[in-house]
């Protein structure tokens, strides 16, 4: 019993640094929910039965949006929500999980892109529904004026930009699209999407319309989404890019789902592959990577850490949409 005790005392730890750190800055709907869940006996006893990796916020509020057609009112409704519909939701939260896939985050990828001598074959580990193997096929307009891709994209993306680093002067030539997913995801499918859009957080409805055009891009060009283990797949997929191609390898918010373990094994393996490593992840996920900032972070960092074969290179949003450079970044530009 003390065991079960300290699990929901964890777990509502979790949902209020959720509300504080991740939800309060940019959807204040989410912040509301997420603290009232960690205040709620009956709501943390809900998700103290299911297992430790399907109790993160994201994939209880995302669910909740996905059965209910949107997110609750406030905290009672949540709960009514939770306990009166708790069979349904438990089978939701079981059998989806929380593939949040944002074209948006093409912004910091782009500009290292430029960087690097083409044609390129990119791979994404942890792809989703691949909507961020296409930064070649959407529009751009970064801060100082600079707008690049193709202006008849259905999908335009902006950023704000701080600090000096590299400015594309075009979207790099693609040759290969490929990606590795445990639970691959059709941008075709009307029901994938939906979830998808579920997991955008309220305050952020511009994503969803961003959302709908990105699938399309994708169903008009499928990439091979290869599914399976990231460590076990990707030498093979590797091995299968364009001899006359720079193999890159990219992930965003996906090695923080992994354990310390299997996060050692991808850094070992990706860094000894023939291609470039473009990461973009939570500060302390990939802690070689941190501990080359030139400061250390605040505790409390809640950007994505964007980095180039293990260089770190700039601070991002989680989303997309801002790219803070770092001083390594000027020798790029």
């Amino acid at each position: 019993m003390r065991a079960l005790d300290e699990e929901l005392t964890d777990l509502a730890d979790h949902y209020r640094w959720f509300a504080e750190v991740e939800a309060a800055p940019v959807s204040p709907r989410y912040a509301e929910l997420a603290a009232a869940v960690a205040e709620d006996d009956g709501v943390l006893a809900f998700l103290g039965t299911l297992p430790r990796a399907k109790r993160q916020a994201n994939l209880l509020l995302g669910a909740l949006q996905y059965l209910h057609g949107g997110p609750p009112a406030d905290g009672g409704q949540l709960r009514e929500r939770v306990l009166g519909d708790g069979s349904r939701l438990r089978d939701t939260m079981l059998t989806r999980a929380t593939q949040t896939n944002e074209a948006a985050r093409c912004t910091a990828l782009l500009p290292v892109l430029s960087t690097i001598p083409g044609p390129l074959a990119l791979i994404e580990v942890g792809a989703s529904a691949g909507l961020c193997l296409y930064p070649d096929r959407y529009g751009y307009e970064y801060s100082g004026g600079v707008r690049v891709g193709p202006a008849g994209s259905p999908v335009q993306l902006r950023c704000v930009v701080t600090g000096r680093g590299p400015v594309p002067a075009g979207v790099p030539p693609v040759v290969r699209r490929a990606g590795i997913d445990l639970n691959p995801l059709d941008p075709a499918d009307p029901d994938t999407v939906a979830w998808l859009g579920a997991l955008i957080w309220p305050g952020m409805e511009e994503r969803r319309d961003r959302l709908t055009a990105a699938a399309g891009v994708a169903a008009r060009e499928p990439a091979e989404i290869v599914s399976g283990d990231l460590v076990a797949e990707l030498p093979g997929l590797v091995a299968r890019m364009p001899a006359e191609a720079t193999a890159v390898v990219f992930h965003t918010a996906v090695l923080a789902y992994l354990p310390a373990a299997a996060k050692e094994a991808f850094t070992e393996l990706v860094t000894g592959l023939p291609v470039r490593w473009v990461s973009q992840e939570g500060v302390p996920v990939l802690p070689a990577v941190r501990d080359r900032l030139p400061e250390p972070p605040a505790p409390e960092e809640s950007r994505f850490l964007l980095a180039l074969d293990g260089e770190p290179l700039a601070y991002t949003a989680p989303h997309g949409g801002r790219l803070d450079w770092l001083p390594a970044a000027a020798a790029l530009a």
